[in-house]
Parts: C-alpha cells; sequence; structure tokens
C-alpha cells in the first residue's frame, strides 16, 4: 500500500511492474470527453492484442476497483482501459455525480470506439468488465453493442432496479410515487437556487448501528483500503434528483437477446447476489455463466485478491476473444 500511495502513483492499488499505463482521453456519442487509464503489457510484441474495457463501481473512480482489474488483466496478456464514466471522476460533463442509464451505458461503447481504433488492438476481440453498479450498465452495453464479444459482470448492481424498487424490492407503487414527488419538488428547489442538493452517502463515521454491507462499504471507500479523493462514495455525494432517471428506465429489458458470452460473478455472502441470480436467468445461450465465489461479500470483488478469480476471468477472455 505504501508503494501505491507515492506522489506519481495515484492508484489505490500497487503498481505492477509487468505493465505500463497512460491516461488517455477520448469522447462518448454526446460529446462527453471520457478519460482513462491505459493499461499494456509490458515488452508487448508486434501484434494485435485482444482488449477489454473496465468501468465501476458506481460512485468510483479508475484509480480503484476498476484499475486494479484492468491492470491485473494487463499482466495476464490483454490491452485494457479503465476509465472514469460520464460526469464523474476526471471526465468532463456537467452537472458533476449525476448518472444516467443511457450515457452510463454508451460510456461503454465509446470505451469500445476508443479501443477499435488502437493501432495494437484487433477490434474484433474487444471485451468488458462492469463491477457493481457498472456491471447492470455492462449488460446493458453488450445487448446493444454487438462490437463488444464478451462481457463480465462483478458483484453486479441494476441501479434501476434498485432505484425504483428499493433493495430486495421491497418498495411498492405507493412508496416510489412518494420518492418521485419528492425528488420532482427537489428539482423545483434546485432550480432556485442555481444548485444540485446532494443524496444522502456514506456516514463520515460509523455508529455500529448500519447494515453489514454498508460496513463494509465504509471499510473500502473511506479508510485507506479505497479512499480516493475523485471517488464520489469516498469523498462526496450524487446529485439527489440524479435517481429520477434511474427510476423510469429499466436498463435490462433486452439482455436475453445478447448472443455474445457473458459471465455473471458474485459473492455467496453479497447482499446483492440476487440482481446477478435474477439477471442470469434471462440469459441465453449455452455461452452464459454464473459463478457464486463462496465466502465473499460484496466488496471482496472490489480488491480481494484472495476472492476474485483473475484465473477464471483470464480463461473466459481467452476463450472467447479468440
Amino acid at each position: 500500500m505504501s508503494e501505491a500511495k507515492t506522489s506519481n502513483w495515484d492508484k489505490t492499488f500497487t503498481k505492477s511492474e509487468n505493465i505500463e499505463v497512460k491516461k488517455v482521453s477520448f469522447k462518448n456519442r454526446y460529446g462527453i470527453t471520457l478519460v482513462g487509464d491505459l493499461y499494456t503489457p509490458k515488452n508487448k510484441l508486434d501484434k494485435k492484442y485482444p482488449a477489454i474495457a473496465v468501468a465501476g463501481p458506481f460512485g468510483a473512480v479508475k484509480e480503484q476497483a476498476s484499475g486494479l482489474y484492468a491492470q491485473t488483466m494487463a499482466e495476464r496478456g490483454f490491452i485494457t482501459l479503465a476509465f472514469d464514466p460520464s460526469y464523474t471522476g476526471e471526465s468532463s460533463g456537467e452537472p458533476r455525480n449525476v448518472a444516467s442509464p443511457d450515457i452510463n451505458t454508451e460510456d461503454f461503447s465509446a470505451a469500445v470506439d476508443f479501443l477499435s481504433n488502437q493501432p495494437d488492438v484487433n477490434p474484433d476481440k474487444i471485451g468488458i468488465i462492469g463491477i457493481c453498479g457498472f456491471g447492470g450498465f455492462g449488460l446493458n452495453a453488450a445487448a446493444m453493442d454487438t462490437r463488444i464479444k464478451a462481457t463480465v459482470t462483478s458483484t453486479m448492481y441494476d441501479m434501476t432496479r434498485v432505484s425504483a424498487n428499493g433493495y430486495f424490492d421491497s418498495m411498492d407503487e405507493k412508496a416510489r410515487y412518494e420518492l418521485k414527488e419528492s425528488l420532482n419538488k427537489q428539482r423545483t428547489e434546485d432550480f432556485k437556487n442555481g444548485n444540485y442538493a446532494p443524496a444522502p452517502g456514506l456516514p463520515e463515521k460509523l455508529t455500529g448501528e448500519e447494515p453489514q454491507f454498508v460496513k463494509d462499504y465504509y471499510d473500502y471507500y473511506k479508510t485507506q483500503r479505497g479512499f480516493h479523493k475523485r471517488s464520489i462514495n469516498s469523498n462526496g455525494n450524487w446529485n439527489m434528483t440524479s435517481s429520477l432517471s434511474l427510476i423510469n428506465m429499466p436498463i435490462l429489458k433486452y439482455s436475453d437477446e445478447i448472443k455474445s458470452a457473458v459471465l455473471v460473478m458474485h459473492g455467496d455472502k453479497a447482499h446483492s447476489k440476487y440482481f446477478s441470480e435474477d439477471a442470469f436467468k434471462n440469459l441465453k445461450g449455452d455461452n452464459k455463466e454464473l459463478l457464486i465465489i463462496p465466502d465473499a461479500s460484496h466488496v471482496d470483488l472490489y480488491d480481494n485478491m484472495d476472492k476474485i478469480p483473475f484465473d477464471k476471468l483470464t480463461e473466459f477472455f481467452n476463450t472467447y476473444l479468440k
């Protein structure tokens, strides 16, 4: 960890000696400039490599879990891109700290645009990894973007489902209407005030009474383990009204039409496991797999190298990005 905190390395994980990394930028279809870190194997050969774009978790930045995944897969022979989604991190977009089911799906396709045009990437061998909320957006991208040949979702959230229905689908139509009333009232106030009220985020201190998954998030985002100053979950808040579009636009409507390979993986102790299990039920074809990882929590799949099955990911991408 001490190496990871040196002044010339701004990630929450230790730099590998087996990769090279450089900062890149590219625009998505809406003209928003996305900023990413491009990881390549050191001493790479004169050939075209398979490539993987990585994003997530929801509210994180490329210097956190997505960068760890990207670096590790680059060590294993892929060119990889960890990027900040629109309106977050070093990427552009105003106002800040906004999520969109459409634009965040588009962000993955913009990453494919970028990778497809790199001279050392084979454009017919591109996959994606979506972590947490970007697992859902990644699966949505795979349903739309036929250039994506293999998709991994890790500890997936469907942000549209949880926004509209609450955890474990506990919110009924009446409660959802009351939530929409509150959020639309906030829109009026935001316009009058000329700014955006923040949504509730992680507490600055734990009381001990929080649900275990909140404690797990705190342990990652609010401690030296995973804190990053540009991360919304570490050092900020989403805009409160950001969830309106998530409530209104379910993202996985056409996931049953994905023809390319999908690996859905989740920890068996994760509060969020039902998102992956239900999403997998909707997938069709013999190139789809659900992997439940024993004794793993939601946050374990952010950075726990003993729990993240990188050998399995390597096998999966080697198989489907031939």
